[in-house]
């Protein structure tokens, strides 16, 4: 087969031994690499949770829920996904337990099923199976992510739709890859291959045999244990591959590439395919790893104990750093430490940016406040990100507007001046589920603005989540006091975009860039964010650096301050 060709291949990756060993991580990677070799991908997760979608769970229990182009509130591997492989997904691309059996009872609520008895075996797993069929129309290779550890009772139908899927597909047409862990014995001084043993053997148990293995280790693997796997496991020596702990994800790739996976990948499927060109990609590796400048960003949110609750935006500032060969070292400030200016102003005086993203709910608004007060008094570089934005709003109208009472409805419902309100569209609304503003909305921005200037136009596409907006009957007087609303929906009925124009970098947005935000294409705002961070430190250096070559003060006068 070659690229574009009608047979579309179908790769399986499933983990074990422990979750969180980074099969998206290693799936996405597989998947940069084939694109690198010509050929179209797509990529699918499937989540074993009763959740329809993850949109109504706790960050703290899942992390960030990353939102595609459709709407659909999706798992963050997605956003690995997309990053790595650099197309955009949608609500096809991520299927949990709770959407399949939703589909399958809907199914039965009609009669689709003639009066049969609905069991997991066929009914729920020819559902999963349609779901990956779906993907596949205009792609070469779908690559499909097995959420959770196998073992797990919650991922038993997907693996059985999987084992399934590969009898009807043909063995040459569907691979399966296992991640699991070899783990390192600080006592005995050895790394340890018997839990991927066990890991294989459970996976075998159910009928699938692992035809590559992707074995994390936080120590190298020698050849010596490299062959002992690939002999207890069924695999070719060649097929047991080597997944180190990186300084950053986007080694992975170069890693793999090193080892032969994606030739392996190809030559199993029988795919013909050109030589991958990874100098673009490494150098973009090598401006991460080895920068030539460095600048501290302080982002102050709600979910700080949770990095993973800020995965996309941790990933754009990375991206905001590439564009500027800079470093950018990240801070997790929880917004609850912000207790008074003092302490906004002990804490951010260290830092080169403030970066506030999203979030729901009251609890550490008023930290928020007054960082966000402090960063514009005192020309810290500023992005706010959908609640963000709607916190600096509410800063600016207390403190510049002379407003010192206002507040959103969703923090004080009885609010009496509100500058953020729910949207009109929302205030029916009693489900919660797939219920906001969801997906990709157009944006116009007002020409000549820093975020025009920014983005090199004047409409965009961003990806929105929420329910709240600015208050359009506070419009005139936040512009009469100086902050700019830059950017619109397209009938000029919603605030997208807000500057202060007098401000090095003050830029608050109601949607999330950094779900677009891309390795080889750092989005406009964390760019420009970054460059104007990096442009305050070395001010600052400069300022210092002429402080100290200044003359020293002569000894009369030096006597005098004493």
């Amino acid at each position: 087969m070659t690229p574009g060709s009608s047979a579309t291949k179908f790769i399986f990756v499933t983990g074990g031994v422990v979750s969180s060993l980074g099969k998206g991580i290693a799936a996405a990677s597989l998947g940069r690499l084939l694109v690198e070799r010509g050929l179209s991908v797509t990529m699918q997760k499937f989540d074993p949770y009763i959740n329809v979608d993850p949109g109504t769970m706790s960050p703290f229990q899942h992390g960030e829920v990353y939102v595609t182009d459709d709407g659909a509130e999706t798992d963050l591997d997605l956003g690995h996904y997309e990053r790595f492989i650099d197309r955009s997904l949608s609500q096809m691309n991520n299927i949990t337990t709770g959407r399949v059996y939703q589909t399958v009872i809907n199914k039965e609520r009609r009669g689709e099923y003639l009066g049969s008895t609905v069991q997991v075996i066929p009914h729920i797993t020819d559902e999963i199976k349609n779901c990956i069929r779906r993907t596949a129309p205009g792609h070469d290779v779908v690559i499909t992510e097995i959420g959770g550890t196998v073992g797990d009772i919650e991922s038993l139908p997907f693996l059985e739709a999987i084992r399934q899927f590969r009898q009807e597909v043909g063995r040459e047409n569907a691979l399966f890859i296992h991640l699991t862990l070899v783990p390192y014995i600080a006592a005995a001084g050895e790394v340890k291959t018997k839990p991927t043993q066990h890991s294989v053997r459970e996976l075998m148990e159910i009928g699938i045999q692992p035809d590559l293995l992707v074995c994390r280790s936080e120590r190298p693997l020698s050849a010596d244990i490299k062959r002992k796997i690939a002999l207890f496991c069924n695999v070719d020596f060649g097929c047991v591959i080597e997944s180190p702990d990186v300084r950053s994800i986007y080694e992975i790739p170069l890693r793999f590439h090193e080892q032969g996976f994606d030739r392996e990948v190809c030559q199993r499927l029988h795919l013909e395919t050109k030589e991958p060109d990874l100098r673009a990609w490494k150098a973009m590796t090598d401006r991460i790893l080895t920068p030539a400048e460095q600048v501290k960003i302080a982002v102050v949110g709600k979910y700080t104990d949770l990095q993973d609750a800020y995965k996309s935006v941790h990933e754009a500032l990375v991206h905001g750093g590439i564009a500027h060969n800079t470093g950018v070292e990240i801070h997790w400030v929880a917004s609850d430490n912000f207790t008074d200016p003092a302490t906004a102003g002990g804490i951010l005086s260290e830092y080169d940016g403030l970066l506030v993203p999203g979030g729901f709910g009251v609890r550490g608004i008023e930290g928020m406040l007054e960082a966000i007060h402090w960063a514009r008094e005192n020309d810290l570089p500023f992005l706010g990100i959908c609640l963000g934005l709607q916190v600096a709003i509410i800063e600016f109208a207390r403190n510049v507007c002379g407003m010192p009472t206002t507040n959103s409805t969703e923090f004080e419902p009885e609010c009496d001046a509100p500058v953020i309100s729910l949207m009109a569209s929302q205030k029916n609304v009693s489900e919660l589920g797939g219920t906001m503003r969801l997906g990709a909305y157009t944006a116009r921005l007002r020409p000549g603005s820093k975020a025009a200037q920014a983005y090199g136009a004047t409409e965009v596409s961003e990806r929105h989540r929420h329910r709240w907006e600015v208050s359009n009957a506070y419009r005139d007087v936040l512009a009469e006091h100086g902050l700019r609303l830059s950017g619109q929906s397209p009938d000029g009925g919603l605030v997208e975009v807000i500057e202060l124009p007098n401000h090095p970098w003050f830029i608050g947005c109601q949607f999330h860039p950094e779900l677009k935000s891309r390795p080889t294409r750092p989005h406009p705002l964390f760019a420009g964010f970054v460059g104007a961070a990096l442009k305050r430190r070395k001010a600052i250096a400069a300022s210092s650096g002429a402080a100290a070559q200044a003359p020293k003060a002569a000894p009369v006068a030096e006597s005098r301050h004493r």
